[in-house]
């Protein structure tokens, strides 16, 4: 999979720019507030529909303008596709080759991403709702069924919690409703369970590769914590678990107004020499740890896919030295995978990665290739 150019139109500090983009390496330099990080962030939108950033869709209308548009050439499998995410400030609207597209699950597979922010120090650090965040984005770019369970579970939750409530507080509501629903939970949370394991398990078999090809220390590991213990992921077994569970703590929910089990309340940590990194870790090992866990993706798209994802990388060198900066290029080089990579300057990168690169210079909205 290749994006081989990319239009925005009315997008953040970008009036209109058409950038033609290499199907190997492409390398946006500028300094900050430029609008590198705007290239990116168009790329995830026209892939996801969203931003990974903070903001709701207007912030990314240009000031004074009332419409947004980016638009973006795909080549997968020798077929190319025109993509276009338009966004107002009460619409958003997606097409594929001029035909609008309305459901979510029938649009996100046309482009994969896999993208790297200085932010993501916060899978680390941060609460257990942005690492389920993460798995929830990127299974659902791979997993139409992912995709379609999550929706279905969330909706479940809500009716489930809302009756929680309306039992807590009324005599003639009927308890039997409450277990149809949650064993129509149950149905749907077992079907997540089951995709986290299977895909962390997947990211566990590269991540520490990648981190000792770049930091020359092993070690890393990810270790799931769903907040039901299950003795097995076999079906019947975990779905014998989650109804005692609910069972026995039916008075505990039923006061609490709230579902206290299930993938909702899913986590996962970082172990370094089976230390969790988010306490025994340098900002350093951390960052050098997330960006193992983003090429680990890598694998996981092209098994589930049978293509290469787009890999997006925004400030990546960062508080590495040249050393690893160098390994990083020479890591991303090896595989035949398209990287758009932003960065203030290329000093101490090796030239030899920067031969078959295009390097573009972002200042002030406007992008020229050096």
């Amino acid at each position: 999979m290749k994006i081989s150019k990319i239009s925005l139109v009315n997008f953040r500090n970008y009036s209109s720019v058409l950038v033609n983009l290499n199907k190997k390496m492409n390398i946006f330099i500028g300094d900050n507030a430029q609008g590198k990080t705007n290239i990116l962030e168009s790329i995830v939108i026209l892939a996801l529909t969203k931003s990974h950033r903070v903001g709701n869709n207007p912030n990314i209308i240009q000031f004074g303008k009332s419409k947004s548009a980016i638009k973006g050439t795909i080549r997968k499998d020798n077929i190319i596709s025109k993509l276009e995410v338009s966004v107002t400030n009460d619409t958003k609207k997606t097409s594929v080759n001029g035909t609008e597209v309305k459901k979510l699950a029938d649009y996100i597979s046309n482009l994969n991403v896999i993208v790297f922010t200085p932010d993501d120090l916060d899978i680390i650090k941060g609460s257990p709702n942005i690492r389920r965040n993460l798995l929830n984005i990127q299974l659902s770019q791979i997993s139409k069924v992912y995709l379609n369970t999550y929706n279905e579970y969330n909706k479940i939750l809500k009716t489930r919690n809302e009756y929680l409530k309306i039992l807590f507080s009324s005599s003639i509501a009927d308890k039997k409703y409450l277990d149809i629903i949650t064993d129509r939970l149950i149905e749907k949370a077992i079907i997540i369970y089951q995709k986290r394991r299977e895909y962390l398990d997947f990211v566990n078999e590269y991540i520490d590769t990648y981190f000792s090809d770049i930091s020359n220390t092993n070690g890393l590991k990810i270790v799931y914590l769903p907040n039901v213990e299950f003795s097995s992921y076999d079906t019947l077994e975990m779905q014998n678990t989650l109804k005692k569970i609910f069972t026995k703590n039916y008075m505990k929910e039923l006061n609490n107004g709230m579902t206290l089990y299930g993938p909702h309340r899913d986590d996962f940590v970082f172990q370094f020499l089976d230390n969790d990194l988010k306490y025994f870790g340098s900002q350093g090992q951390q960052k050098l740890a997330v960006l193992a866990f983003k090429l680990a993706e890598i694998n996981i798209f092209e098994k589930y896919t049978g293509t290469l994802p787009i890999l997006l990388l925004d400030d990546i060198f960062s508080e590495f030295d040249s050393k690893k900066q160098n390994r990083i290029l020479k890591v991303i080089n090896e595989r035949d995978i398209q990287s758009i990579l932003t960065t203030t300057n290329l000093k101490g990168i090796n030239k030899k990665y920067l031969d078959d690169a295009y390097v573009y210079k972002v200042e002030n909205g406007k992008v020229e290739r050096k």
